[in-house]
Parts: structure tokens; sequence; C-alpha cells
């Protein structure tokens, strides 16, 4: 039985990290911590700010050092990084500015080694590790199960797999787990059963989800997720981003147009639609084009007293 939708749901804004990664455009640091201001001025209280990863793999994370001395501390707000290895960990930790760690696991074994450079079995052992030290450290600690309703590279992944990789995942230790439409194949039927079956397993976890809009499902996926129990939903401003290592991997659900979709179903997101619509605006003048979400671009409903 799928629940009805929640009262409340916690928006992570990824448009920093899974937002810019994958752009040609590559931001200057100052630009990149005035988006993330901006985001928390917005109401964004959790904000994925950056990735400690190879620079050549991915060059505009680069400056992931330079861009947590320049923001300073963000009251109120959570920041987090991802991390896919312990230099990576040790990297995050020694810039003291992050209340939360995120890591990907993968759904397959080909995208595994694609995308991260390890086989599942070594990609977890190296969860056991980060997880015993985040916890230690006081850090919140997320996992991302990337391709978790489709692979670019093996097609279909089984929700057997999905179910059994996350308890692993838990087993070893976590605080959150998310799973992820890393190349947009998901349907709200997807969402129902892959969630429904690992809120089975894993009962009292605390779940999140991550959407790409490749086959224009995102939204509907998003809306599936709520009625499905999950908590927190990942959402990019203006919808930018995608994957490096995925194919077609196109944009994210765009967060002020989740944030219209929420107002307009009585679900409380904390997030202030007209300051995200103007930082939509901002952002396309920095990045020079229209960005691929839409409720900045059309005029607001109901329209503001005269």
């Amino acid at each position: 039985m799928i629940s009805q939708r929640p009262d409340r749901v916690e928006i992570v804004e990824v448009g920093p990290r899974d937002g810019l990664q994958n752009d040609r455009t590559l931001l200057p640091t100052a630009v990149k911590a005035e988006l993330v201001r901006r985001l928390a001025a917005s109401g964004a209280r959790r904000i994925e700010a950056t990735s400690f990863v190879h620079p050549k793999r991915v060059p505009q994370m680069a400056d992931a050092e330079d861009l947590m001395r320049q923001l300073g501390a963000l009251p109120g707000v959570s920041l987090s990084a991802l991390v896919l290895n312990e230099r990576g960990f040790d990297r995050a930790v020694a810039t003291e500015a992050f209340q939360e760690i995120t890591f990907a696991a993968n759904a397959s074994e080909t995208f595994s080694q694609r995308n991260q450079g390890t086989t599942l079995a070594q990609n977890l052992e190296t969860w056991r590790g980060i997880s015993a030290r985040a916890l230690g450290e006081g850090l919140f600690r997320s996992v991302t199960i990337a391709a978790a309703f489709g692979c670019p590279f093996e097609g279909e992944v089984p929700i057997g797999r999905v179910v059994d990789l996350a308890r692993e995942i838990a087993d070893i230790g976590i605080d959150e787990l998310s799973l992820a439409d890393t190349i947009g194949v998901a349907t709200p039927r997807d969402v129902e059963l892959r969630f429904g079956a690992v809120k089975e397993a894993l009962p009292g976890v605390k779940l999140r989800a991550h959407f790409h809009n490749t086959r224009n499902t995102g939204y509907a996926n998003a809306d599936a997720a709520l009625r499905a129990g999950v908590a927190a939903l990942d959402a990019s401003l203006g919808g930018i981003g995608g994957c490096p290592f995925a194919p077609e991997a196109t944009g994210n659900i765009g967060t002020e147009d989740l944030v219209y979709l929420l107002d307009r179903s009585e679900v409380r997101s904390g997030l202030d639609l007209d300051a995200l619509r103007e930082t939509t605006v901002w952002l396309e003048t920095v990045m020079d084009r229209r960005l691929p979400a839409h409720a900045a671009h059309v005029s607001p409903f109901p329209a503001p007293a005269p």
C-alpha cells in the first residue's frame, strides 16, 4: 500500500556538485560560493557543495578546498561533500567545513568499474572504512546507490540486487540511504516497487531519492517517491547536471520546478520559490544560457496580489 504524500519533505540541493560536475561551463570558485550562499538564502538547509574526486576525472570539482575556504560558515545549513575513497574523505575532513558525507555505491559491476574504478566488493570495503571514520568525526553518513533503476551498460537492474546491496550498506553503517536514477529511466511504478522493497527490507532507515529528468519522468517519480515514504528529495537549481561517466545522463529535476509541485500539493519544503526563480535567472546570466527547468520562465501562479 502506497502512503499519501507527507506534509513536509526535505530537499537536498545538489546543484553546486551534481549540477555543475558534468557541465561544459567551468565556473569561477567565487561564483560557486555565491551560488551556495544564494541557495541558502532561498531556504535550502541541506546543500551538496562539492566533491573530493580526482581533478583530472572531474575538472569542474578541482577547486573543492578553495571553494570551502571562500564560502565560510553558513549558520543553519548542513553542507555535504561527495567522497569516493579515503583520500577524498581525508581532504573533506581537513576543511572542517562539512556536516555530511555522501558516498556512492553502484548497482552494477560494470558501472562500478567505469564510474569509480573499483569492483562492487572493493567499493563496499571502502565504505566500511569511511563509515567508521565518519561516525567518529560526528558526520551524517548518506550513501547513494547509483544506477538503482537501470545501468547504462548492463541495462535492467534487478530489484533483488538493489535490496541486497542496500542491506550490505546498512549493515556497514549509514544514517540515510538514497536510490539514484542516474540515467533517468525510472517510472513511478519503478519508484514505488524499489523503494517499497527497500523499505520492507530496512524498516526505519531514512530514505532519499535522486532523479534525473532524461525521459521527462523525473517529477512524476519525485511525487511517487513521496507517496512511497521517501523523506528527502534531491534537486538541482535550473535542472542542471548529469553524470560524467554515464552516457546520456542529462539534467536533474529542477529545484524551482519541484518546489512549485510541492507547494501546489501542500507539501512544505521550506524553500522560497520566488527566491529560487531569481537565483536561476542570475545563474543563467553567469552560465550564458537558458537552463532546463521551467518555473523561472513563466508567470507565478497564482499571481501576486497587486
